[in-house]
């Protein structure tokens, strides 16, 4: 593959990455707000959805486009900026992952509130706030991976 088109996958996958995660976050966030049952179980089912569309297939393809450009630019996964780029990278994805787990488990729970005309239980809630606390914990990580890949720095 050629170094333009293998960085352009990698850019659009990016992009895919960052603004699937920052949309069905601001979305669920906004939901939770209202605290509407079915606004949250759209939402909840949404960010579901679009992490099985988007987030996962872009989650793997910027990991292997990343690996080849390292490889075809002639980089050290030793160099400072490429080591703490996969160590963020690992870090958001290691919160990531509960975070897919605790959006099918609020999807669930907006479900049965819905479909039994009651409120959310106070489980919601506690998940609710996990999945806020992981999420301020992946975002600045991606950040920085961005700022890495774009500067370069030494160390």
């Amino acid at each position: 593959m050629s170094y333009l088109l293998l960085k352009w996958v990698h850019i659009v996958s990016a992009t895919i990455l960052f603004g699937t995660g920052i949309g069905t976050a601001f979305q669920m966030l906004m939901a939770n707000c209202r605290g509407d049952v079915s606004q949250i179980y759209f939402a909840t089912r949404t960010a579901v959805l679009a992490d099985i569309v988007f987030t996962t297939p872009a989650v793997v393809v910027q990991l292997i486009t990343g690996v080849m450009l390292v490889q075809k630019l002639g980089y050290s996964f030793m160099d400072f900026w490429v080591a703490w780029s996969l160590v963020l990278y690992f870090f958001a994805g290691a919160c990531w992952l509960p975070v897919v787990w605790l959006q099918i488990r609020m999807r669930d729970m907006a479900k049965a509130a819905l479909a039994s005309g009651n409120s959310l239980s106070e489980d919601y809630w506690k998940l609710d706030r996990w999945w806020i606390g992981l999420g301020m914990l992946a975002f600045p990580a991606i950040l920085v991976v961005f700022f890495l890949m774009v500067f370069k720095p030494t160390g």
